[in-house]
C-alpha cells in the first residue's frame, strides 16, 4: 500500500487512527457545563510565593478537569476597593462573586431569551489546601463560608492518600535524604534511617498523617513516625523514640503544602531534632490532582482514575 504524498513527492503526517477495544485510552472527562466553581482555600499569610503555589495547583487541576472554573480565595486576604480587584481576594469576597457571576448569566439569559434550568448544585466546592486537619484553620474556613453570599459546599482535605506518600518520598529523593528507581519511585537505599512526619494542626493532624506515613515507610524500608510541628517538644520527642529505637540518621519530611506552616517551623523542627530536612509538598502534581479528586467527590461525579 502506497503512503499519501504531497507536494514533491515528500510523505504527509497522517493523523493516528482512534484506538478501539480493550487497549483504548479512556476519553479524559471534562467538567460538565455549568459545573460549581472550584475555590481553592489558600492559608497562611498571603505572599507572592503562596500565590504562585497556589497558581501552579490549579493550572494542574484544571489539566486534569478541562473546562473547569478554578479560582483562588485566601483565608487572611483583602477586599477589593473602588473597583481596583485585590491582589489576595479574601475567600468570602471570591465566594460572593462566583454567586453573582452565576446568577447573572442566568439572568443574561433569561433576557436574551434563553430557556435556562435552574442551577443545580452549590456555586463553589470549597477545597481546602492542607495535607491534613487542622481544626483552627477549618473553622475559619467555614467562617468565611458563612460571611459569603454562595451556596458553598467544603471539600475534605488532601490526605491521607497514597499519592501524597510518594510526593514525600519524591521531597526526600530531591533532598538526597533517599534514593529511588527511575521506573517506580522504588526504594534502592535510604539515606536516612528514620523519618520525622512533620505536620500542623495537633494531635488529630498527626494521628492522621500516620495513615500516610505507614505507606511512606513501606516505599523506604525505614520507620516513620508523624510529629506536630506547632505543638512544643513534639518534633524531639519523636526524635528521641526513633533514636531509641536504633536509628542514627534523621530526616524531616514536612507533611504540609506549604502556606499552612508559619514561617520558621520547619527551622525550628530541624534543630530540635538535629537532621536535615526535605522541602515541602508545594505544588507536586499529586497536590493538583487530590484537589480535583476531592472537587469531584464532593459533588459526586467521577474522578480521575489516577486517584482513585
Amino acid at each position: 500500500m502506497s503512503s499519501p504524498t504531497g507536494p514533491a513527492g515528500l510523505p504527509v503526517r497522517m493523523p493516528r487512527p482512534r484506538q478501539t477495544g480493550r487497549h483504548r485510552r479512556p476519553e479524559p472527562a471534562v467538567a460538565p457545563e455549568g459545573a460549581p466553581a472550584l475555590v481553592l482555600a489558600v492559608p497562611g499569610v498571603p505572599s507572592a510565593a503562596s500565590r504562585s503555589l497556589a497558581e501552579e495547583t490549579l493550572s494542574i487541576a484544571r489539566s486534569e478537569l478541562p473546562g473547569l472554573d478554578a479560582r483562588i480565595g485566601y483565608l487572611e486576604g483583602a477586599a477589593a476597593s473602588e473597583g481596583t480587584p485585590a491582589e489576595f481576594p479574601a475567600l468570602s469576597e471570591v465566594l460572593g462573586a462566583v454567586a453573582a457571576e452565576r446568577t447573572a448569566r442566568a439572568e443574561f439569559a433569561r433576557a436574551a431569551g434563553l430557556e435556562v434550568p435552574a442551577p443545580q448544585g452549590p456555586d463553589a466546592v470549597v477545597v481546602p489546601l492542607l495535607a491534613g486537619p487542622d481544626g483552627d484553620l477549618l473553622r475559619r474556613i467555614r467562617q468565611a463560608l458563612m460571611e459569603s453570599s454562595a451556596a458553598v459546599e467544603l471539600a475534605d482535605v488532601l490526605g491521607p492518600h497514597p499519592l501524597l506518600a510518594e510526593a514525600l518520598h519524591v521531597r526526600l529523593s530531591e533532598a538526597g535524604l533517599a534514593r529511588a528507581d527511575r521506573a517506580r519511585l522504588f526504594t534502592v537505599a535510604t539515606a536516612a534511617d528514620g523519618i520525622i512526619l512533620g505536620t500542623v494542626g495537633g494531635a488529630e493532624a498527626v494521628q492522621t498523617a500516620g495513615i500516610t506515613g505507614m505507606l511512606l515507610a513501606a516505599r523506604l524500608a525505614v520507620p516513620v513516625m508523624a510529629a506536630a510541628l506547632d505543638e512544643e517538644g513534639s518534633v524531639a520527642s519523636v526524635a528521641e523514640q526513633l533514636r531509641g529505637a536504633g536509628a542514627q540518621q534523621l530526616a524531616l519530611a514536612p507533611y504540609v503544602v506549604g502556606p499552612e506552616a508559619a514561617e520558621g517551623l520547619l527551622d525550628t523542627a530541624c534543630k530540635e531534632a538535629d537532621c536535615a530536612t526535605a522541602e515541602s509538598l508545594g505544588a507536586y502534581p499529586a497536590v493538583g490532582k487530590l484537589a480535583v479528586a476531592k472537587y469531584a467527590e464532593a459533588l459526586g461525579i467521577p474522578q480521575p482514575a489516577g486517584v482513585r
